[in-house]
């Protein structure tokens, strides 16, 4: 599975540099389709065009002010993570909350940024976040791990893991889902995949494979549906390379 994937990176690695004007587009198509797939698994009513628009900076009437922000945030986000990677800044807890602090921008800024102070449950999961008390003791074991052990994984395994350990800890009030899979991509980007999107259209199963992980610590299942998505995430860059 990471040999295909590999051999996948090396032949686009061969095509780059792409033309400015290819790369602007492709680039222009993987921040709406990851805005508005990442926000529509979290519940966000707005349809992919509809994202396209408010990004355009145009109201979408009818919709809530706070799936505006979080359409706009989301984007903002990712060139967050553009300009990590760009300055090649090391993984750290404060670029974490600098992260959920966009996310939340404008939302819940009382929360934003700061680990919860409170338990909460996740709807319909068999795993249950640790007390709270232990958020930052957890949070400093997963960075530990990541100092210590992230760097010997396959990139692609590295990022899933990331992504199914913090939201396995669910460190912030609101906006895990969305952050974990923010920090999955900065993984990818780093090593230089090409971001993968988690699609609405594979909730159900992406919800079960972590509830799995979560309760019996096998990680092949998840590891396995982000492989196919990062599988995916190169279709586009064959399509316009022909």
């Amino acid at each position: 599975m990471f040999e295909q994937l590999n051999q996948m990176k090396a032949q686009l690695d061969a095509a780059r540099p792409l033309p400015a004007a290819t790369t602007r587009s492709l680039h222009d198509d993987l921040l709406l389709r990851w805005t508005y797939h990442s926000n529509a698994i979290e519940g966000n009513t707005l349809t992919l065009l509809e994202t396209k628009v408010v990004l355009e900076g145009i109201t979408v009437g009818g919709k809530p002010l706070r799936e505006h922000f979080e359409a706009i945030n989301h984007r903002d986000a990712i060139l967050y993570l553009e300009d990590i990677v760009q300055h090649a800044e090391p993984f750290s807890e404060w670029q974490i909350r600098n992260l959920h602090r966009l996310i939340l921008k404008n939302i819940d800024d009382e929360h934003a940024g700061r680990y919860r102070t409170v338990n909460v449950l996740i709807a319909g999961a068999s795993h249950t976040p640790p007390d709270h008390l232990r958020v930052g003791e957890q949070m400093h074991d997963f960075l530990a791990w990541y100092g210590s052990s992230a760097g010997q994984l396959h990139p692609v395994e590295r990022a899933a893991r990331v992504h199914a350990d913090f939201v396995g800890i669910h460190p912030f009030v609101d906006g895990n889902g969305r952050t974990s899979r923010l920090l999955m991509n900065l993984e990818l980007m780093k090593s230089g995949f090409p971001p993968c999107v988690i699609t609405v259209e594979q909730r159900l199963a992406y919800y079960q494979a972590l509830d799995t992980l979560h309760t019996t610590g096998d990680y092949r299942d998840f590891i396995a549906l982000v492989a196919d998505s990062v599988r995916a995430a190169f279709e586009p860059y064959w399509r316009v390379l022909g």
